[in-house]
């Protein structure tokens, strides 16, 4: 929702090693054979644990790897790669594929793929993958965690007690048992929230473009329009993907039809919601609580001394301020996006990852995001 690929940098001496839980050694059939050409590899965004775990999968491959986004990898070191590696913080333009051009796969370490222009990737012939499932349940936990601590006031009594503030005033809570949740968003992770919020009783309605009756039916949901959705839902939450057609799909108008008093919960993408909408909705009181794991311009907020220098300065400087502004909120509870972040899910992702460029190598791609494409490659190898 970016705060994910600096926890990852900021991690990368301190990841446990296999016995506390980092992904296991690859077995011999995920090691992929190198191809006589061996085409180049780069890794962006990479954790040293994540380093060590790449190079015992493409042993015989010549492999690089950066900390750092594609985009301040320097030009020399991208001229000859075939098959490139990164994280959401990595952004694909057509001005980055100018420089990269053998460039052929693209293996997206994350579900999203908003980062990368696959229009610009098409139209040269390259190959984006992604990994899709990897964390429906881990993110849906976590969507829960936020969720509780909203509605036990979590956060307040835990800083009280550190004071040897043992008052009670302020504290009382709400049961979720009972309570409608309207889950936005009934794709892989959606439909792990509406599981686990049947286990605590509550009411669920879903909002989603393509809808399952039966799915619907066997997990006792009900699908409504978005409007019919935020009129009766005591707590929304968000899970779409990042898109045009979810840009600020929370807006002032959006917020305006919630039911009073409703709790937000965003563990989606942060453009997903207009910071300026939420702002104003907590001011009226239309929204009693925020949890929000993603924020729009999260990156801007770590990156405020270049913002008088970049495009735009004036747009993403409000943006910057708005954010501050949730930041501050008592009844706002941000997280540096780490639903995504259990040992269990990093290594479903290191996994995905080694599979989906092995099935490259070897001409049949997977997990592709653009199978357009695919009538006009051959393999790598």
């Amino acid at each position: 929702m970016s705060g994910e690929q600096d926890k990852r940098a900021a991690r990368a001496t301190d990841r446990p090693r296999l016995a506390a839980g980092a992904p296991r050694r690859p077995a011999s059939r995920d090691r992929i054979d190198p191809a006589p050409e061996r085409p180049v590899i780069v890794f962006c965004d990479v954790a040293d644990w994540e380093k060590a775990y790449f190079e015992r999968a493409f042993v015989g491959y010549p492999l690089r790897f950066f900390e750092r986004p594609v985009e301040e990898v320097p030009a020399a070191d991208l001229a000859d790669v075939v098959v490139l590696s990164g994280f959401i913080r990595s952004r694909i333009t057509p001005d980055l594929l100018e420089r990269m051009p053998r460039l052929r796969m693209i293996a997206t370490r994350s579900t999203g793929f908003d980062h990368v222009d696959l229009t610009a990737c098409t139209a040269r012939g390259i190959v984006v993958s992604n990994v899709p499932r990897y964390g429906e349940n881990t993110v849906a936990e976590f969507t829960f965690a936020l969720m509780l601590a909203l509605t036990r006031h979590l956060v307040e009594a835990v800083s009280r007690t550190r004071n040897c503030d043992f008052r009670l005033a302020g504290l009382e809570g709400a049961d979720l048992r009972g309570k409608t949740l309207g889950v936005v968003g009934a794709g892989n992770i959606g439909v792990h929230v509406i599981r686990i919020a049947r286990g605590f009783a509550m009411n669920v309605v879903a909002f989603d473009t393509r809808p399952q009756p039966l799915l619907a039916e066997v997990l006792g949901f009900a699908y409504q329009t978005l409007d019919e959705l935020l009129a009766c839902s005591d707590i929304v939450s968000l899970h779409v993907p990042g898109s045009p057609a979810t840009f600020h799909l929370m807006n002032r108008e959006r917020f305006a039809t919630m039911k009073r008093g409703a709790i937000l919960i965003n563990t989606a993408r942060g453009n997903v919601v207009d910071s300026e909408g939420l702002l104003w909705a907590l001011d009226e009181g239309i929204v009693a609580a925020a949890g929000l794991d993603v924020v729009a311009g999260e990156e801007l907020i770590r990156e405020e001394s270049e913002l008088l220098t970049a495009p735009r300065a004036d747009e993403r400087l409000r943006l910057v301020l708005c954010e501050h502004a949730l930041l501050r909120r008592p009844n706002v509870i941000v997280t540096p996006h780490i639903a995504f972040d259990t040992r269990e899910a990093l290594e479903r992702i290191a996994e995905t990852t080694v599979a989906n460029i092995g099935a490259f190598l070897t001409g049949s791609p997977t997990n592709v995001v653009n199978p357009a494409v695919l009538s006009s490659i051959a393999p790598a190898a």
